[in-house]
């Protein structure tokens, strides 16, 4: 929490990290992290997702850079990676384009649930076959 001008607000708001965490949510990390049965089911569960969407973009014919977490950043060749992304926006899906990692053909999807893996492939379809 602060109090500041606005303009310093916005200054400070330019440069946080983009997924600030309280101390209410590190104390509730700490009691997942320590939850042996649901961090078994939460990596269970990602590795299931990360099949499901590895699955999905070799069927679209989409090169993915492999992952041990809970994202992958995949390739949309022909410089349309930013035309993605705001397709998939639209559809409402959210994904990040990475070009400031020097990447500016790819972006990266968050591995979700079953459901969200689908409507995520299937938006991604859309959006590619958008002319």
């Amino acid at each position: 929490f602060g109090l500041a001008h606005a303009h310093v607000a916005g200054l400070m708001n330019r440069i946080r990290q983009p997924f600030n965490v309280n101390s209410i949510g590190l104390s509730g990390a700490l009691a997942a992290i320590n939850d042996v049965e649901f961090v078994k089911r939460s990596c269970a569960l990602n590795q299931a997702g990360m099949l499901q969407i590895t699955t999905g973009l070799r069927q679209l014919r989409l090169k993915y850079i492999p992952s041990y977490g809970n994202f992958l950043s995949f390739c949309v060749s022909n410089g349309k990676a930013i035309t993605v992304y705001q397709r998939l926006l639209k559809q409402g899906v959210i994904v990040r384009p990475i070009g400031i990692y020097e990447m500016p053909q790819h972006l990266r999807v968050t591995i979700g649930l079953e459901s969200e893996n689908q409507k995520f492939l299937q938006s991604l379809k859309n959006a590619i076959k958008e002319n």
